[in-house]
C-alpha cells in the first residue's frame, strides 16, 4: 500500500540512498568529495495518492525503479542520477541540485530519451543563447530529432526535443502556442537563474504559465532554497516534486591566495576541504607593510605600474 499523502506543501522526511566510499586509508584524512552520498525529499499536495507499481517505481518517498530503461548509459549511474531516473519514470517532477560535472546532463538526457519512447515532446531552456547553441550539437548528435530556437536562429520547429533560451519558452507561452499541447516534458536547466533580480521574473513566469499536465526537470549546481522552491512547485501544479540533492564533487577544488606585495601563491583549503593553516601562516608572514599607493612595487623596489615624470 502506498503511504498516506502528506499535507499540502509538506515534505517527506529526507532519506539516503545507498552511498559508494572508496576504501579509507588511514594515512590521509578522508575525502569528502569521494564519498557519493545522495539525498531525497519530495512535496506532495494535499489528497495525491500514488497509483504507480510499488514493486517496479518504489514509493513516492522512496522512489526506485526496475523497469526497462528508456536509455542506457556506458557508466554506473550515481546514486543521485539513479534516483532522479525513478523519479522521472513515475511521470514526476523533479529538482536535482548538483555541483558542475557531477552529472546533471544525464538526467536530463534520460527525461527526453523517455519522451521519445512514449512518443511525446520535451522542451530543454537554457538562460543564453550560446548554451543553447551547444546544448543543440550535443543533443543532436545524441537523438537526431532535435530542433533550436533561439531569438537569431531557428531550426527544426516540428522536432520532438526542441532547444531554446527561457525566454523563447515564454513568449511561447504568452501566445498559447498549439507546439505545447504535444509537450509532455520541459527541462529548466541552470534554474538558479530564477533568483537573477533582472531575468529571474522570464523563469518564475515561464513555471506558472505552463499547463498543469507538463512535467518538469530543474537542473541546478546551485540551490540553498531547493526544498521551499519544490513545495512552490507542488503548491502551483498540484502534482509532486521530488529533490534529489548531492554534495560530491569530482572535480577537486582548492582555494589559493595570491597576496598584494606577496611573493606567489598560498593553499589555503586543499581538495580535501581541509584547511592548511602552515600556509596561511607563511601567507600572513609574506604581507609587506607599504605605505598606500605602493603596492604596485615589487620585492627590488621598483614601480610596477605606468612609469611617470
Amino acid at each position: 500500500m502506498e503511504e498516506e499523502p502528506a499535507a499540502p506543501g509538506k515534505r517527506k522526511s529526507p532519506e539516503k540512498s545507498d552511498v559508494t566510499e572508496t576504501p579509507k586509508q588511514e594515512s590521509a584524512p578522508k575525502r569528502r568529495t569521494l564519498a557519493r552520498t545522495c539525498v531525497h525529499e519530495v512535496a506532495v499536495p494535499s489528497g495525491y495518492v500514488s497509483t504507480k507499481d510499488e514493486s517496479i517505481h518504489g514509493t513516492l518517498s522512496n522512489p526506485a525503479y526496475n523497469g526497462e530503461m528508456a536509455k542506457t548509459y556506458q557508466f554506473e549511474l550515481d546514486p543521485f542520477q539513479q534516483v532522479s531516473v525513478a523519479c522521472l519514470e513515475r511521470n514526476e517532477s523533479v529538482l536535482v541540485s548538483a555541483h558542475t560535472s557531477a552529472g546533471k546532463t544525464a538526467v536530463a538526457e534520460y527525461a527526453i530519451a523517455m519522451a521519445f519512447r512514449d512518443k511525446q515532446r520535451v522542451i530543454y531552456t537554457s538562460p543564453l543563447k550560446a548554451l543553447s547553441n551547444q546544448k543543440y550539437r550535443e543533443l543532436h548528435q545524441e537523438f537526431n530529432d532535435v530542433g533550436l530556437m533561439t531569438g537569431d536562429v531557428t531550426l527544426s520547429p516540428n522536432a520532438s526535443c526542441l532547444v531554446m533560451t527561457t525566454e523563447i519558452l515564454r513568449g511561447m507561452l504568452y501566445r498559447g502556442s498549439e507546439v505545447l499541447k504535444e509537450v509532455a516534458w520541459v527541462i529548466f536547466d541552470e534554474i538558479h537563474y530564477m533568483k537573477d533580480r533582472e531575468r529571474g521574473v522570464v523563469w518564475e513566469e515561464s513555471i506558472i504559465f505552463l499547463p498543469p499536465a507538463i512535467k518538469m526537470v530543474f537542473l541546478s549546481a546551485t540551490m540553498s532554497n531547493a526544498t521551499e522552491f519544490a513545495e512552490w512547485i507542488c503548491h502551483l501544479h498540484k502534482q509532486p516534486c521530488h529533490v534529489v540533492y548531492t554534495d560530491f564533487r569530482p572535480t577537486p577544488l582548492q582555494h589559493y591566495v595570491f597576496p598584494m606585495g606577496g611573493s606567489g601563491l598560498y593553499l589555503v583549503v586543499d581538495e580535501n576541504e581541509q584547511f592548511r593553516e602552515d600556509n596561511f601562516m607563511k601567507l600572513q608572514d609574506s604581507f609587506v607593510k607599504q605605505r598606500p599607493g605602493d603596492w604596485s612595487k615589487n620585492k627590488e623596489g621598483k614601480s610596477g605600474g605606468r612609469a611617470t615624470k
